[in-house]
This record gives structure tokens, C-alpha cells and sequence, in this order.
């Protein structure tokens, strides 16, 4: 099938997509997304936070100049470009006991980053911080979204542990009215969600979840006080002589499973389908490199560059050199070898082929020659496209089955069969264990409402979820039309930069805030997108070839909507037709310009 290896390889094509169609329809199931749990009932105590107390307070029945909800990167970074312009009393809400978002939460052994720092991590250059590692760990990614908010004044309206509940235009007063959990009823001028796709933990739907009577808990909430160790990598010293499964290789996994590898008397790695893995290389900043490169600007130097590799705007050099630019070196190359009157869409995407097989071709070569059993190499080989599923990076994860502990219990495609009292069936196999840990990540094909927990009812009693009914509508993926002095901060209908959302949220954030700065500035009490404005945008993001990411050939995941074609709704899911660089490019004139086109601004 495959000769060589990289650019040398030969490859016989369509063996290759056959072998890649006959493992993703191992997967293929016809629950989709309804093959995993809501954490509800008895299953809500995963839900639990094991890091911050709740402590009580007095409900809030205030007014704020702006409610952001969502205390991630996207509040944060709103929150700073408000507080710039001036906007002094900012209140984040979030579920969580602090800022962070997903970095708050997920505090697994092992937590990094993917994508490099210096990109990734916002509000660099303002809080004056050098990340210590080229893919920082999460607890120096928490104590970064702390500085931010420390740096900004955003604590001191902030509500943690608080959920919202409802949030409504109350048009006579051309304000919103937010409801909590905690009791609070409050209004706000203007409000703006950032609630992110990464926060709501899914379990597999395996039968007799609940029968299991060892110790359990989900990766987003690790349990610490039973495994021993902490975020920084401490020993998990209190698994010694214990029998650990996790469920689950993905990202998290990848990253946990060395940690756990080291400490467990046996761990069982159970696989429904293995995770392309290649080379991280982490290293430590230098602080005389960073020292050379940190002048005025830098880091939007560094995000603009990192997003012009990726959006095939072809700079003149790669600043960041990470996986994520390697892939898009390559297509790039790839595309410019050939001939200027070739390079039709049908050929590029040809090269984009090439360039994939040979990729993976390298990913599954390496396995063979990082894991010494013959059989679990073959068995963590990724068969299918490399963006079909996130790409991972990692330097100890495959080396972690060298070790005589570390056990890959491959299910075939079927994932696990069923949970027992004592431990864990697959392939008609009992594993006895001590404790199962899930790793199976988080709701992101489910709808927005149901990830938000609330619904937004704007103008005339319409909720966004009506709006949206046939599938989102959006100026710049920030505005929706009957929703005024409200904003969304996330990537869908706008840049879509899946490998680095950070850059997305920065960009929103700093509209929000110029946006918002002309209203107060000019005593108007309203700003909405009108109808024909968001109707205009909507056309042109249906003028581009669709979306790029999740198509249904791929092995089943939720980029992919876990291998379902998408529906109507889906398909609007997004990014500007001319890729990521056009859309900042279009967002920065648009800003720039003061008129702000499209919006309607009423006093």
C-alpha cells in the first residue's frame, strides 16, 4: 500500500481511502450524539467543582454597563478591551469558582496547550507575561487568565458559581434582565456571551455506568484527593498498587495517560478509535530569544503570521513552526509546485490529498518506531485524514505502552460494551479495576441552548434559538438581528480559525469594545444589526465552499458530527469564504472606518 516515508513515499490511493471508509464504518453508529449522557439525576455529582469552594452571597439586583457570561479567554478578553475604552463596571458570570473557562476546569495531569503559547495565550504583550514553555501547561495557563483579570479590574463585579437562567430585552427600558441561579435579578445595558463549546462534560452512554461501585469521576473534574499528585505534576502517588481504566484517547487523554502510566500498579487504555499523535517538542522559552522578539506589537505580528500560514495567505516565513503550520507548509508547497494554470480547485484539493496521505504516513510510521509490541503499535495507528479528528502533538504518550503496566485494550470500533460492579467490559472481556476515569470530553454537537443551559429572548418576545431556527444568522458572527445591544464572542461566521479560537475571541472582544465606546460616546441607547446587513452576510458566507472541517467520509467525531451529515443548521457553521486573514483584514477596516456598516444605532 505505502512505500517510504514523507515527501519519498509512493501510495496506492484508493487502497488507502478503502482502508480509511472500513474503519470509519466500524464507527458509525446511528445514535450520533445521543450516544452520550447528559449529566443529570445521580450522574449530576460529576458536575461537581472539586476546586473551589462555593461560598454564599447576597443575590445581585443591580445594573451593570455591560454582563458578559462566560469568565474563559472570551470574557477576559472582552472584559480588557471594555475596561480600555473605558467601560468600568463589567460583570462576568461563570459557573466555575474563577476565571479561566476551560482552564479552569480542566486540571487533568499533563493539561498543555496545543497550539503554541506565544499565539495561544492572549493578552501577552498588555500583562507583560513570557510564557515559561513553547506549549504551556495548564496551571500557568490559569494563573494567566487570573493576571488578566487581575490587570483589568474584572473581579470586582464578577459572579462565580453563578449560572444564568434567563436573560431578556426589556424593551421599554432598552436594557437586559439577567437571572441566576443564585438569586439574582439584575439589568444591563448591553450584554455579550462567551460561553465556549468546551464546558459541558459528556459521558459514553455504556450500559451500567451507574452499577460501578470502585471510584469514577470525569476529566474535567480530576480527583486529586484519590489519585494523589496535583495540576503541576506532582506523583499521582495514592494510585500505587491501584487498578486505573480510562475511557477515552483523545487529547485528554493523551496528555493524562503518561502521568497515570507511571503511577497505576496496571492501567487499562480502552480505544474506540486511536488519535494521530505527532511530535510535540516542548522546550523552554528562552528569555533572551523572547527578549529579542517581544518589541511593541508582537504578538499581533505573531497571530497574524500564524494565521496567514494557515489560511493560505503564503507569508514569507513561519514564526511560529508548530504542528498546526506544518500541515499548511505543506499543502502550500504542495500548491505552489504547481503550475499557475492548474491550480484549479480540483487539483489543490488533489494536493491537499497528497499531502494528508503522507502526513499520516509519517504519524503511523512513527508509532512503529516508538512502541515495541508489534500489535499495539498496529493498533494505535490512525486510519483516516488528519484533520478529520483533532490533531494531537505528544512526545510521551506512545512510549507510555513501552512500560509493562500500560495496557491498550482496543475495542475494534465498538467502544466499551458495558459497566459492571466491579469493572469494565470490552470485546466480551471483564477488566477488574479500582477506578474508571472518563475521558470522553465534552458536548459540541448538541444545540446551543442545551450548551448554555438558557435561551436568549430579544425584541417582540423572539428567542435566538427561533432566530436560528433554520440555522445562525449573524453580522461578522458577533450581531443578530433582533437582539439588540447583545453580542456573541466565538469563532462560527467569522475567521472559523479552529486551530487557534484564541485569535477568534481577541478580534470579537476588541469590536465589542469599539462598538460599544461609539454607543456611550454618542448617547445611543440602542446598536442592532439590521435585517438586510446580516442577510448580506449570510449570502456571502454561503458563496464559499463550506465547511472544511467534519465531513461525514471521516471517522465519526464531533467534528463531524459524529459522522452524521449535517443538517441545514450545520452547514451555516462557517468561516468568511476567503479564509481567516480576509475576515481580520474585513474586521479591522470595518472597525477602522467609525460607521460601523450595518448596524443601526438609536438614541
Amino acid at each position: 500500500m505505502i512505500s517510504g516515508s514523507g515527501a519519498g513515499m509512493s501510495v496506492d490511493k484508493e487502497t488507502l481511502r478503502r482502508k480509511y471508509r472500513e474503519e470509519r464504518d466500524k464507527r458509525l453508529r446511528p445514535d450520533g450524539n445521543d450516544q452520550y449522557l447528559r449529566l443529570t439525576g445521580r450522574l449530576a455529582s460529576y458536575l461537581d467543582d472539586p476546586y473551589t469552594p462555593r461560598t454564599e452571597r447576597e443575590p445581585r439586583t443591580d445594573h451593570v454597563t455591560v454582563a458578559f457570561v462566560g469568565g474563559g479567554f472570551a470574557g477576559l478578553v472582552t472584559g480588557a478591551r471594555l475596561k480600555e475604552a473605558g467601560v468600568d463596571d463589567v460583570r462576568v458570570i461563570d459557573k466555575g469558582g474563577d476565571f479561566g473557562g476551560t482552564w479552569y476546569w480542566n486540571r487533568y495531569p499533563g493539561a498543555q496547550c496545543d497550539t503554541a503559547s506565544y499565539v495561544y495565550m492572549p493578552l501577552l504583550e498588555e500583562t507583560g507575561h513570557m510564557p515559561t514553555e513553547k506549549y504551556a501547561h495548564g496551571p500557568e495557563i490559569l494563573e494567566h487568565c487570573r493576571r488578566i483579570g487581575e490587570r483589568y479590574g474584572l473581579y470586582d463585579h464578577a459572579l462565580f458559581h453563578t449560572e444564568v437562567q434567563d436573560l431578556r430585552w426589556d424593551e421599554s427600558r432598552s436594557r437586559w434582565r439577567i437571572r441566576t441561579d443564585r438569586g439574582d435579578d439584575f439589568t444591563a445595558t448591553f450584554v455579550a456571551l462567551g460561553i465556549g463549546p468546551l464546558h459541558v462534560p459528556k459521558l459514553p452512554g455504556i450500559p451500567g455506568i451507574e452499577s460501578f461501585r470502585g471510584h469514577s469521576f470525569h476529566t474535567s473534574r480530576w480527583d486529586y484527593a484519590y489519585t494523589g499528585g496535583d495540576p503541576s505534576g506532582a506523583p499521582l502517588d495514592r494510585l500505587a498498587g491501584k487498578r486505573v481504566a480510562i475511557i477515552g484517547t483523545g487529547a485528554t487523554a493523551v496528555q493524562a495517560v503518561p502521568h497515570l502510566a507511571r503511577a497505576c500498579a496496571e492501567l487499562y487504555v480502552f480505544q474506540r478509535t486511536p488519535s494521530s499523535v505527532d511530535v510535540r517538542d516542548n522546550r523552554p522559552t528562552d528569555p533572551q530569544w523572547f527578549a529579542e522578539i517581544a518589541q511593541p506589537g508582537w504578538q499581533q505580528r505573531w497571530l497574524t503570521n500564524f494565521a496567514a500560514n494557515q489560511s493560505g495567505a503564503m507569508p514569507d516565513e513561519d514564526l511560529v513552526m508548530d504542528g498546526w503550520t506544518d500541515i499548511a507548509g505543506r499543502v502550500r508547497a504542495k500548491i505552489q509546485a504547481l503550475p499557475r494554470e492548474e491550480r484549479s480547485l480540483e487539483r489543490m484539493l488533489a494536493a491537499f490529498e497528497d499531502c494528508d496521505f503522507e502526513k499520516m504516513a509519517e504519524i503511523r510510521a512513527r508509532v512503529d518506531a516508538v512502541v515495541s509490541d508489534p500489535e499495539t503499535a498496529q493498533r494505535l495507528k490512525a486510519w483516516y485524514r488528519q484533520l478529520c479528528k483533532r490533531p494531537c502533538f505528544h512526545d510521551e504518550y506512545l512510549q507510555a505502552f513501552n512500560l509493562p503496566g500500560t495496557h491498550l485494550v482496543d475495542t475494534d470500533g465498538k467502544g466499551v460494551q458495558r459497566l459492571t460492579e466491579t469493572g469494565v467490559v470490552a470485546a466480551g472481556r471483564e477488566y477488574e479495576v479500582d477506578c474508571v476515569i472518563y475521558a470522553s470530553g465534552f458536548e459540541v454537537g448538541t444545540t446551543w441552548t442545551r450548551r448554555a443551559g438558557f435561551d436568549l429572548t430579544g425584541r417582540d418576545g423572539v428567542r435566538l434559538s427561533e432566530h436560528w431556527a433554520e440555522g445562525m444568522r449573524s453580522l461578522h458572527g458577533i450581531h443578530a438581528h433582533g437582539f439588540p445591544n447583545a453580542f456573541l464572542v466565538q469563532q462560527a461566521q467569522g475567521a472559523n480559525l479552529i486551530s487557534n479560537i484564541p485569535h477568534n475571541l481577541t478580534e470579537s472582544g476588541r469590536t465589542i469594545a469599539a462598538v460599544v465606546e461609539h454607543a456611550l460616546a454618542h448617547g445611543y441607547r440602542e446598536v442592532e444589526v439590521s435585517e438586510q446587513a446580516e442577510e448580506a452576510w449570510v449570502e456571502l458566507l454561503r458563496s464559499g465552499a463550506g465547511r472544511i472541517l467534519g465531513s461525514p467520509d471521516c471517522t465519526p467525531g464531533y467534528y463531524n458530527n459524529e459522522g452524521h451529515a449535517p443538517g441545514p443548521a450545520t452547514r451555516l457553521l462557517v468561516g468568511h469564504p476567503h479564509g481567516a486573514m480576509a475576515y481580520f483584514a474585513h474586521l479591522d477596516r470595518w472597525r477602522e472606518s467609525g460607521t460601523f456598516e450595518g448596524l443601526e444605532f438609536r438614541a
